[in-house]
């Protein structure tokens, strides 16, 4: 078996891999290696060829390969190493096992482990839809690599069920490939993406959007022919009688998207059960302390800026653990999803001596609200509110709380109408 050593691993040559790997070289690391199951890195960003990428990191406006291409330069400038083609099959404390092409089984040993593996799409099989099983039924993801690397048009007539953000920039981009997109369905009485992206690519082409309804049933034998629609009611359950049939020859699923963890949870890491994703600290550091985890595989992103500035703090949190700089916590501080909040991430803050950094907060709302206040409080006692002109569970939101607002045990997070 192959050995490697290094002061950290990251698993994942996306954008989330990709800035880990950056930052943990930028902190002192000495070499960082990035195994990737791919032969080239920038993960799905190669196939994001719309604009939209860059306005936080670069302030400018780039394509998704624009954008992975000036992290790959700059990770190749100064010197992370990428073993392509490299399946990670084993995560433990401070080594992964692997399977690489052409090499075998290969052992990397390291101080510190960075987890970027990204997450995968629901599928057909997750939904339960009825009806038969044609050709023509793709995820978003999938039409959109057939699509912009392999140069294949996946249908004419499409419905698109789920109003997520690559479910709308899909839509748009079928319109211009001279489809027509006949529906986009969301289960949900609210837009599950971005409202940038409806405007851009529903509004602006003509799509219309069907909120409190979903696909019911696939019509088709050989290729789908056509697929109902139902309205739902306030649990989600179809309403008899509401059915409308859309003829069509191809039916996306933009349903969500799943953390892959299953290397996390066999590593014996704890996972919260809202994101699937690793429970972290606000280092990005796991249960296991050698082992941060960073993007979508630890809690789903609407930005990529976000992944990248998200998975630096992984990064230089991981250099500093494997050079014996990130020194036990004083104590731990649980983060609490309050009233009209799903989930905070961290879960955890770490109190250190001397630590003076502001602590940032990533949380999605439950629901869309407009004149809200974000309340910080420390058990019923208010330590500071926010004012935001409106949320959506759509949009991911954050705070930064100065460390000595940090209470002792713990903090909550909720969400109130700004009357109240």
């Amino acid at each position: 078996m192959l050995n490697i050593q290094c002061d950290v691993a990251v698993i994942g040559a996306g954008p989330a891999g990709l800035s880990a790997a950056i930052a943990a070289k930028k902190e002192g690391a000495q070499r960082v290696c990035v195994i990737e199951r791919d032969e080239t890195p920038g993960g799905i960003l190669q196939q994001c060829i719309h604009a939209g990428f860059g306005l936080k990191v670069f302030h400018e406006e780039l394509t998704g390969p624009e954008y992975a291409h000036r992290f790959i330069r700059e990770a190749l400038d100064c010197g992370v190493e990428f073993l392509f083609g490299c399946m990670a099959l084993q995560v433990g404390g401070h080594e992964i096992i692997c399977l690489q092409e052409g090499t075998g089984a290969v052992s990397v040993e390291a101080g510190a482990v960075v987890l970027a593996m990204g997450a995968r799409e629901r599928t057909r099989a997750a939904l339960r839809i009825p009806g038969t099983r044609p050709a023509g039924i793709y995820t978003a993801g999938s039409a959109q690599r057939l699509i912009n690397r392999q140069n294949m048009l996946v249908g004419r007539n499409v419905v698109i069920l789920g109003s997520g953000d690559i479910g709308m920039i899909m839509a748009r981009r079928l319109t211009l490939e001279g489809a027509k997109v006949l529906a986009v369905v969301e289960i949900m009485d609210y837009l599950a993406g971005l409202t940038r992206n409806r405007v851009q690519c529903l509004d602006d082409f003509d799509i219309p959007l069907y909120l409190s309804h979903t696909v019911t049933a696939i019509e088709g034998n050989e290729r789908v022919t056509g697929v109902v629609i139902s309205e739902v009611d306030e649990k989600r359950q179809p309403i008899p009688g509401t059915e409308q049939k859309i003829p069509c020859d191809t039916l996306l699923l933009s349903v969500g998207l799943i953390p892959e963890n299953e290397l996390t949870a066999e590593a014996g890491i704890t996972l919260s059960p809202v994101t699937r994703g690793p429970e972290v600290n606000q280092y990005m550091q796991t249960s296991i302390p050698s082992v941060f985890a960073a993007g979508n595989v630890l809690h789903i992103n609407d930005l990529v800026d976000n992944v990248s500035l998200e998975s630096a703090v992984a990064g230089r949190s991981a250099a500093r653990y494997a050079l014996g700089k990130l020194t036990e916590p004083e104590r731990v501080v649980q983060m609490k999803a309050g009233e009209g909040v799903r989930y905070l991430c961290p879960q955890t803050v770490a109190v250190r001596e001397g630590e003076n950094e502001p602590v940032s907060l990533f949380f999605r709302v439950v629901k869309p609200d407009r004149d809200v206040l974000i309340r910080v409080l420390d058990g019923s006692r208010l330590i500071f509110e926010e004012r935001r002109k409106r949320v959506s569970p759509g949009e991911m939101e954050q705070l930064r709380i100065r460390p000595e607002l940090i209470p002792e045990e713990t903090l909550t997070v909720e969400i109130r109408k700004e009357a109240e």
